[in-house]
């Protein structure tokens, strides 16, 4: 009897042999998709007319890939045939170029001469050459203990999933928690140490992919904010600087981003917005408290220290230095008082001698100043002892006198000549001096 098509499938029906010894593996056995791939055939006994092969749970025409007479070489394909596979003449099954959906149970079926049929079971498992996978986040910038951290391993293949941190395996341990498919990492309370690149890694038996980094920032202080002058720290210090000198005082801090910083003189805040502060001039007008304000843009929080800053003890002697120098008629000019009395109660300024009809202006205990006999109308006094005279002429050339009474009664008297040259022709720069600036401004 000559077997074609399907005609013997309803006739082995009747003829099934009980316990199947044969034995189906793939080759390879771990194939990716785009693999050719044989399912070889083991235990194969007797004479056999032919073989059906099933893609399927069961032996259902649905499933019927291929039907095979051995004795022609003749191939019939079935319903589930997808135009890859090939029956050999030994009973092996190729699949060339296998995709994902080749996956599954297969089923050989054995006719032999007896008309008896035998059957044989394997599993095929072809796996996906993985792509790379993207790690997505709720926020890539976080606030130190404040906020949650949730990244998520984005694949659309079922792979197994690793977690990598700064290139290195990340440790899971009871700060971090993973979703049971390992996509999801959540850690709650961030902290500094925490920042850096994350990627995700996922694999299977035969392919690997590991996602870019993202890097994520977390933000926190300003914390251990500090004063430094000269290299150490003088936080809650005094500053001692000898008279007419500079200063540079440092504000630093642990804190992410860097903060913005503000600085204060006595409790009144200066137009400074640097890490630094600079006293040019050390006198007794820049003595006091300078306080550093670090503030966090995004923490939102804020440090501060503060030093004292005092002359050394050591008496300086009070001089008189023209601002210009050398002033010329139509120019102001600042007789700038240095070493002036710190505990000055009163001084007053004489055009010539020390006398009363040659006094221009004084300054009372108030801060207040008045005029004198002398006064002109173009001179002006200020705190720290120094005197502006503005719009220069000729005939302000001369003596000028300094008369400084102490808290403790102590007086001292101080003489200046000044000179004034004639005016400068257009083309050279008139040179205006401005009232001595407060300390930290500049």
């Amino acid at each position: 009897m000559a077997l074609t098509g399907y005609s013997w499938l309803l006739l082995s029906a009747t003829f099934l042999s009980a316990g199947a010894e044969i034995s189906i593996t793939p080759e390879p056995d771990q194939p990716a998709e785009g693999d050719n791939i044989t399912l070889a055939v083991h235990g194969l006994t007797g004479e056999l007319l032919a073989y059906n092969w099933y893609a399927g749970p069961t032996l259902s025409l649905t499933y019927l890939v291929a039907s095979y007479i051995v004795s022609t070489g003749d191939e019939t394909p079935g319903p589930a045939h997808t135009g890859r596979e090939v029956v050999r003449p030994d009973g092996s099954l190729d699949i060339r170029g296998a995709l994902l959906g080749h996956s599954g149970t297969y089923i050989l079926q054995t006719l032999n001469r007896q008309l008896q049929t035998e059957v044989g079971y394997g599993h095929l498992q072809v796996y996906e050459i993985l792509a790379q996978p993207v790690v997505l986040a709720n926020t890539t910038e976080l606030v130190e203990r404040r906020d949650t951290l949730r990244l998520i391993c984005s694949s659309p293949s079922p792979a197994e999933v690793r977690w990598f941190f700064n290139g290195e395996a990340l440790p899971i341990d009871l700060r971090l928690s993973l979703s049971p498919d390992g996509r999801v990492l959540t850690r709650h309370g961030i902290r500094r140490e925490e920042a850096g690149a994350y990627q995700c890694e996922v694999r299977n038996p035969v392919s690997v992919s590991r996602s870019e980094p993202i890097s994520l920032t977390v933000y926190f202080g300003p914390e251990r904010v500090a004063i430094i002058h000269d290299s150490t720290t003088r936080t809650g210090c005094t500053i001692k600087v000898d008279f007419n000198m500079s200063l540079t005082l440092w504000c630093v801090s642990r804190s992410c981003p860097e903060p913005e910083y503000v600085w204060a003189f006595n409790g009144r805040a200066l137009k400074n917005g640097q890490d630094h502060l600079n006293i040019s001039s050390m006198s007794a007008a820049t003595e006091g408290t300078y306080t550093c304000i670090a503030k966090n843009t995004k923490t939102l929080l804020s440090g501060s220290a503060s030093v004292v800053v005092k002359l050394t003890a050591a008496v300086v002697a009070m001089s008189i230095v023209p601002v210009p120098s050398k002033p010329t008629e139509g120019q102001d000019v600042t007789l700038t008082v240095q070493g002036y009395p710190k505990d000055l109660l009163v001084y007053a300024w004489y055009r010539g001698p020390a006398s009363e009809p040659n006094r221009l202006l004084s300054q009372l205990p108030s801060g207040n100043w008045i005029a004198g006999p002398a006064h002109t109308g173009r001179e002006v006094g200020f705190t720290n002892c120094s005197l502006l005279v503005q719009k220069l002429n000729l005939t302000d050339a001369g003596r000028y006198t300094l008369k400084t009474v102490t808290l403790q009664g102590k007086t001292e008297t101080l003489e200046l000549e000044l000179q004034v040259a004639l005016n400068l022709p257009p083309s050279h720069e008139d040179q205006r001096h401005l009232p001595e600036p407060e300390p930290g401004t500049g």
